[in-house]
């Protein structure tokens, strides 16, 4: 039985939230709070098997109870969020810094024409995410999974091999996600010589809040991406909701960014198969792929092209991933040349674009 804390100052959501819950006979609300610091004392008192967040709420709000409950009690929590308003978004993707696994749109109700897909969306990652093993953070309130101590390993001495330059580097993650980006972003300078193309698993609806919050948090140019838009140094391009993003080179060798509409790869649109697959098409050995926390194998069969044209392929640890799923295909497979922490891959991709 999954035990589930409801956490959401609307009357009305909370009842929508238990509700759908109790339609599902493996699910059991525990418990109901209206506002972070009552989240926070449940979490404690009733130890729920998972915890669903609002982030705008009274006397605290979802980010600041997040923070506590990933120090005091840790608990999977999912944000449950608007995206109607820029403030709520960026307050859930902070969420998911502190600790919260992932963000998902709140269902518009049962007289709605998507609430049946919104219904089993729910459940289906509450149900996945019950499962994961978070970890308590320590030190101060709200530490972020970034600043958690990992080894970094010994200042490197790669030399590019003889294939050519780096001209792109290709990022793809899902559960987890948001947070590393956010890492590996701020962590690179202004300068950096090459684009960056990111596929991110992200309820709809959140994109462009991401695009806005990834930008606000590095000295990149982060934007969603646009169809035939040149690739510039320094820039980074994020697919669009529901459509897979790639490049190509023009005649004149310029690289390009290609969107697709075409069928989902192993139900995912956009697919971190076809980012890396399309990388590989353009650009073969003049790439840098790189696999981050996220649940299952999207990426794997595009890394196989990757590293048969002779492209570099970085892959997350398991310490410093939050769900070490897509990053431990990928090293299954033998498609991963290094094999780093978080904090390490910035650095890493800083001297092969050297």
């Amino acid at each position: 039985m999954i035990r589930v804390l409801v956490a959401d100052d609307s009357a009305t959501s909370r009842a929508l939230l238990v509700g759908l819950f109790a339609e599902e006979p493996d699910f059991r609300v525990v418990g109901e709070a209206k506002n972070g610091q009552e989240a926070v004392e449940m979490a404690e008192r009733l130890a729920p098997d998972l915890i669903t967040m609002d982030v705008q709420m009274p006397v605290m709000d979802g980010l600041e109870a997040t923070k506590q409950i990933m120090v005091r009690s840790p608990r999977p929590i999912i944000i449950v969020s608007s995206t109607a308003r820029e403030q709520e978004v960026k307050l859930s993707l902070e969420a998911t810094r502190a600790g919260a696994l992932m963000v998902l749109p709140k269902p518009e109700g049962p007289a709605s024409a998507g609430f049946a897909a919104d219904r089993r969306q729910i459940v289906s990652m509450a149900r996945a995410m019950s499962q994961v093993k978070v970890v308590r953070r320590h030190g101060a309130v709200g530490t972020p999974a970034s600043s958690r101590t990992i080894a970094s390993p010994p200042p490197s001495t790669i030399r590019p091999r003889q294939q050519g330059v780096i001209r792109l580097v290709a990022i793809a993650a899902s559960t987890g996600g948001p947070a590393a980006i956010q890492t590996i972003l701020s962590d690179l300078p202004r300068s950096f010589p090459v684009p960056i193309l990111v596929v991110q698993h992200i309820a709809r609806g959140f994109t462009l809040g991401l695009a806005h919050w990834l930008a606000g948090e590095s000295a990149l140019d982060v934007r969603v991406g646009e169809l035939n838009e040149l690739a510039q140094p320094g820039a980074v391009y994020i697919a669009p909701d529901n459509r897979h993003i790639g490049c190509r080179v023009n005649g004149a060798g310029a690289l390009r960014i290609v969107l697709d509409d075409s069928a989902a790869e192993g139900a995912f649109r956009p697919s971190a198969s076809y980012l890396f697959r399309s990388v590989a098409e353009s650009l073969g050995a003049n790439a840098v792929s790189v696999i981050l926390t996220g649940m299952g194998d999207d990426g794997i069969a595009g890394l196989r092209f990757a590293k048969a044209a002779g492209g570099r392929v970085i892959a997350q640890d398991e310490a410093s991933s939050v769900i070490y799923g897509m990053p431990r295909e990928a090293a299954r497979a033998d498609v991963v040349d290094w094999v780093l922490p978080l904090n390490a891959i910035a650095r890493r991709l800083m001297e092969l674009t050297a």
